[in-house]
Protein backbone atom coordinates (compact mmCIF):
# COMPACT_ATOMS: atom_id res chain seq x y z
CA UNK A 1 0.00 0.00 0.00
CA UNK A 2 1.76 3.45 -1.63
CA UNK A 3 1.62 6.55 0.85
CA UNK A 4 -1.18 8.23 -1.14
CA UNK A 5 -3.07 4.95 -0.57
CA UNK A 6 -2.71 5.01 3.27
CA UNK A 7 -3.59 8.78 3.45
CA UNK A 8 -6.41 8.22 1.40
CA UNK A 9 -7.91 5.47 3.75
CA UNK A 10 -7.04 7.38 6.42
CA UNK A 11 -9.17 10.61 5.44
CA UNK A 12 -12.00 8.09 4.78
CA UNK A 13 -11.39 6.54 8.25
CA UNK A 14 -12.04 9.84 9.62
CA UNK A 15 -14.63 10.87 7.54
CA UNK A 16 -16.66 7.88 9.36
CA UNK A 17 -15.87 8.96 12.56
CA UNK A 18 -16.76 12.37 12.73
CA UNK A 19 -19.96 10.99 11.12
CA UNK A 20 -20.88 8.22 13.71
CA UNK A 21 -19.97 11.26 16.33
CA UNK A 22 -22.33 13.62 14.97
CA UNK A 23 -24.55 11.22 14.66
CA UNK A 24 -24.20 9.81 18.00
CA UNK A 25 -24.42 13.43 19.38
CA UNK A 26 -27.57 15.00 17.96
CA UNK A 27 -29.47 12.04 16.30
CA UNK A 28 -30.38 10.15 19.08
CA UNK A 29 -31.85 13.67 21.02
CA UNK A 30 -33.97 14.81 18.12
CA UNK A 31 -35.65 11.67 16.79
CA UNK A 32 -37.14 10.83 20.20
CA UNK A 33 -38.16 14.20 21.48
CA UNK A 34 -40.38 14.35 18.27
CA UNK A 35 -41.54 10.96 18.67
CA UNK A 36 -41.97 11.73 22.59
CA UNK A 37 -43.96 15.21 21.42
CA UNK A 38 -46.17 13.37 19.13
CA UNK A 39 -47.40 10.61 22.01
CA UNK A 40 -47.83 13.91 24.28
CA UNK A 41 -49.84 15.36 21.80
CA UNK A 42 -51.99 11.85 21.01
CA UNK A 43 -52.78 11.81 24.75
CA UNK A 44 -53.92 15.07 25.12
CA UNK A 45 -56.48 14.43 22.24
CA UNK A 46 -57.59 11.26 23.02
CA UNK A 47 -58.12 13.01 27.10
CA UNK A 48 -58.69 16.77 27.40
CA UNK A 49 -59.00 17.73 23.59
CA UNK A 50 -61.15 14.87 22.70
CA UNK A 51 -64.38 16.91 22.95
CA UNK A 52 -63.18 19.38 20.48
CA UNK A 53 -62.32 17.47 16.95
CA UNK A 54 -66.31 16.20 16.29
CA UNK A 55 -67.63 19.14 17.15
CA UNK A 56 -65.18 20.98 15.02
CA UNK A 57 -65.82 18.59 11.70
CA UNK A 58 -69.71 18.88 12.20
CA UNK A 59 -69.18 22.31 11.95
CA UNK A 60 -66.64 22.53 9.73
CA UNK A 61 -69.04 20.01 7.13
CA UNK A 62 -72.00 22.23 7.67
CA UNK A 63 -70.55 24.98 6.74
CA UNK A 64 -68.27 24.87 3.85
CA UNK A 65 -70.94 22.20 2.72
CA UNK A 66 -68.73 19.36 2.73
CA UNK A 67 -70.83 16.25 3.20
CA UNK A 68 -71.03 15.77 -0.71
CA UNK A 69 -67.94 17.47 -1.80
CA UNK A 70 -65.45 15.27 -3.99
CA UNK A 71 -61.49 16.56 -4.03
CA UNK A 72 -59.04 16.82 -1.80
CA UNK A 73 -59.08 18.31 1.75
CA UNK A 74 -55.54 19.09 3.44
CA UNK A 75 -54.97 19.30 7.69
CA UNK A 76 -52.00 21.01 7.83
CA UNK A 77 -50.25 20.43 11.05
CA UNK A 78 -52.81 17.57 12.16
CA UNK A 79 -50.85 16.03 14.13
CA UNK A 80 -52.03 12.31 15.71
CA UNK A 81 -55.44 12.73 13.37
CA UNK A 82 -58.09 12.73 15.06
CA UNK A 83 -59.56 15.72 13.46
CA UNK A 84 -58.90 15.02 10.17
CA UNK A 85 -60.39 10.99 11.47
CA UNK A 86 -63.14 13.06 12.16
CA UNK A 87 -63.65 15.11 8.93
CA UNK A 88 -63.31 12.02 6.83
CA UNK A 89 -66.27 10.04 8.34
CA UNK A 90 -67.95 13.07 7.44
CA UNK A 91 -67.63 13.74 3.88
CA UNK A 92 -67.51 10.25 1.98
CA UNK A 93 -65.83 11.74 -1.79
CA UNK A 94 -63.02 13.97 -0.17
CA UNK A 95 -59.61 12.53 0.02
CA UNK A 96 -57.94 13.75 3.01
CA UNK A 97 -54.19 14.76 4.18
CA UNK A 98 -52.71 14.54 7.29
CA UNK A 99 -49.66 16.75 6.27
CA UNK A 100 -47.26 17.06 9.62
CA UNK A 101 -43.49 17.89 9.82
CA UNK A 102 -43.10 15.33 12.92
CA UNK A 103 -43.91 12.46 10.90
CA UNK A 104 -43.85 10.45 14.05
CA UNK A 105 -47.78 11.29 14.35
CA UNK A 106 -48.37 9.96 11.52
CA UNK A 107 -48.55 5.76 13.15
CA UNK A 108 -51.72 7.08 15.11
CA UNK A 109 -53.08 8.25 12.37
CA UNK A 110 -53.42 5.63 10.51
CA UNK A 111 -54.48 3.31 13.64
CA UNK A 112 -57.16 5.45 13.81
CA UNK A 113 -58.08 5.46 10.54
CA UNK A 114 -58.04 2.15 10.18
CA UNK A 115 -60.50 1.69 13.28
CA UNK A 116 -62.62 4.17 11.63
CA UNK A 117 -62.64 1.87 8.08
CA UNK A 118 -61.56 5.41 6.13
CA UNK A 119 -57.61 4.50 5.83
CA UNK A 120 -58.40 4.38 1.88
CA UNK A 121 -59.49 7.86 2.21
CA UNK A 122 -56.48 9.25 4.24
CA UNK A 123 -52.60 10.20 3.45
CA UNK A 124 -50.01 11.47 5.38
CA UNK A 125 -46.49 13.74 4.25
CA UNK A 126 -44.27 15.18 5.53
CA UNK A 127 -44.26 18.92 5.45
CA UNK A 128 -43.37 22.61 6.47
CA UNK A 129 -45.66 24.74 6.61
CA UNK A 130 -43.51 27.59 4.76
CA UNK A 131 -42.69 25.35 1.69
CA UNK A 132 -45.80 23.22 1.12
CA UNK A 133 -44.93 19.81 -1.04
CA UNK A 134 -48.26 20.89 -3.28
CA UNK A 135 -48.73 22.25 -6.72
CA UNK A 136 -50.48 25.01 -7.09
CA UNK A 137 -54.57 25.10 -6.98
CA UNK A 138 -54.76 21.35 -5.59
CA UNK A 139 -56.65 21.54 -2.46
CA UNK A 140 -60.29 22.17 -1.88
CA UNK A 141 -60.37 23.34 1.61
CA UNK A 142 -57.39 23.24 4.21
CA UNK A 143 -57.97 23.43 7.49
CA UNK A 144 -55.43 23.89 10.90
CA UNK A 145 -56.23 24.14 14.25
CA UNK A 146 -53.40 24.97 16.85
CA UNK A 147 -50.61 25.52 14.75
CA UNK A 148 -50.03 29.07 13.23
CA UNK A 149 -48.27 30.57 16.60
CA UNK A 150 -45.90 28.28 16.08
CA UNK A 151 -44.91 29.55 12.37
CA UNK A 152 -41.90 31.41 12.55
CA UNK A 153 -42.88 33.48 9.14
CA UNK A 154 -46.17 33.49 9.46
CA UNK A 155 -46.38 35.31 5.99
CA UNK A 156 -44.90 32.69 4.11
CA UNK A 157 -47.01 29.57 5.60
CA UNK A 158 -50.31 32.11 4.77
CA UNK A 159 -48.88 32.40 1.32
CA UNK A 160 -48.34 29.11 0.66
CA UNK A 161 -52.10 28.08 2.32
CA UNK A 162 -53.10 30.49 -0.61
CA UNK A 163 -50.99 29.54 -2.83
CA UNK A 164 -52.11 25.36 -2.94
CA UNK A 165 -56.19 26.44 -2.85
CA UNK A 166 -58.05 25.89 -5.85
CA UNK A 167 -59.87 29.22 -7.08
CA UNK A 168 -62.98 28.70 -5.11
CA UNK A 169 -61.84 26.59 -2.22
CA UNK A 170 -61.86 27.95 1.66
CA UNK A 171 -59.06 27.66 4.34
CA UNK A 172 -59.95 27.96 7.91
CA UNK A 173 -56.80 28.32 10.35
CA UNK A 174 -56.93 29.14 13.70
CA UNK A 175 -56.59 28.07 17.47
CA UNK A 176 -59.20 27.34 20.34
CA UNK A 177 -63.23 25.60 19.94
CA UNK A 178 -65.69 26.31 17.18
CA UNK A 179 -69.05 27.62 18.77
CA UNK A 180 -71.06 24.79 18.29
CA UNK A 181 -68.65 23.25 21.48
CA UNK A 182 -70.77 23.03 24.73
CA UNK A 183 -69.63 25.91 26.84
CA UNK A 184 -69.19 23.51 29.49
CA UNK A 185 -67.03 21.63 27.65
CA UNK A 186 -65.06 24.45 26.56
CA UNK A 187 -64.57 25.83 29.67
CA UNK A 188 -63.44 22.45 31.50
CA UNK A 189 -60.68 22.36 28.59
CA UNK A 190 -59.95 25.68 29.72
CA UNK A 191 -59.71 24.90 33.38
CA UNK A 192 -57.28 21.67 33.10
CA UNK A 193 -54.60 23.68 30.82
CA UNK A 194 -54.09 25.83 33.79
CA UNK A 195 -51.22 27.90 33.93
CA UNK A 196 -49.78 26.06 30.82
CA UNK A 197 -52.80 27.12 28.60
CA UNK A 198 -52.46 29.30 25.58
CA UNK A 199 -51.54 32.73 26.18
CA UNK A 200 -52.60 35.38 23.32
CA UNK A 201 -54.59 38.46 23.22
CA UNK A 202 -57.64 38.07 20.54
CA UNK A 203 -57.70 41.68 19.56
CA UNK A 204 -54.08 41.52 19.12
CA UNK A 205 -54.04 38.02 17.29
CA UNK A 206 -56.68 39.53 15.02
CA UNK A 207 -54.09 42.53 14.37
CA UNK A 208 -51.60 40.85 13.54
CA UNK A 209 -53.59 38.19 11.21
CA UNK A 210 -54.90 41.40 9.32
CA UNK A 211 -51.57 42.80 8.77
CA UNK A 212 -50.45 39.83 7.28
CA UNK A 213 -53.36 39.37 4.87
CA UNK A 214 -52.75 43.37 3.93
CA UNK A 215 -49.00 42.40 3.24
CA UNK A 216 -49.81 39.40 1.27
CA UNK A 217 -52.79 41.06 -0.64
CA UNK A 218 -55.20 38.55 0.16
CA UNK A 219 -59.11 38.86 -0.14
CA UNK A 220 -61.86 38.09 0.66
CA UNK A 221 -61.03 36.81 4.40
CA UNK A 222 -62.99 36.69 7.41
CA UNK A 223 -61.87 36.90 11.28
CA UNK A 224 -63.87 34.61 13.24
CA UNK A 225 -64.49 34.99 17.19
CA UNK A 226 -66.49 32.02 18.44
CA UNK A 227 -69.04 32.58 21.16
CA UNK A 228 -71.63 30.69 22.69
CA UNK A 229 -74.92 32.61 23.23
CA UNK A 230 -75.32 30.71 26.63
CA UNK A 231 -71.89 31.55 28.15
CA UNK A 232 -69.90 34.25 26.17
CA UNK A 233 -67.62 34.59 28.41
CA UNK A 234 -65.98 31.21 27.57
CA UNK A 235 -62.61 32.22 25.57
CA UNK A 236 -62.95 30.10 22.24
CA UNK A 237 -60.57 31.36 20.45
CA UNK A 238 -59.60 33.12 17.10
CA UNK A 239 -59.69 31.62 13.24
CA UNK A 240 -59.10 32.88 9.84
CA UNK A 241 -61.17 32.23 7.03
CA UNK A 242 -59.59 32.20 3.39
CA UNK A 243 -61.61 32.01 0.27
CA UNK A 244 -59.75 32.26 -3.17
CA UNK A 245 -61.91 33.84 -5.76
CA UNK A 246 -62.73 32.09 -8.57
CA UNK A 247 -60.72 34.81 -10.44
CA UNK A 248 -57.70 36.87 -9.48
CA UNK A 249 -58.92 39.75 -6.89
CA UNK A 250 -56.81 42.80 -5.69
CA UNK A 251 -57.51 44.84 -2.73
CA UNK A 252 -59.07 47.79 -3.91
CA UNK A 253 -61.69 45.56 -5.57
CA UNK A 254 -62.49 43.49 -2.95
CA UNK A 255 -64.49 44.27 0.15
CA UNK A 256 -63.66 42.44 3.67
CA UNK A 257 -66.12 41.13 5.42
CA UNK A 258 -64.47 40.55 9.09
Amino acid sequence: MNRRTRTAMSFLVLLAALATAHEARIAPEYAPALERAAARMNASAQDRLAPVYPAMADWVVERYGLAEMAGIGIDLGGGPGDLIVELATRTPALYWINADINTHNFPYLYRKAESSKIAHRIGAVFADAHALPFKENYADIVVSRGTFQFWQEKPTAFGEIYRILKPGAVALIGRGYTENLEPAVAQAIRDKQGDGGPKYEIEETAAELRAIMKKLGIEPYRILVPEHERQPGVKYGIWLEIRKPHKPAYAKESKRTD
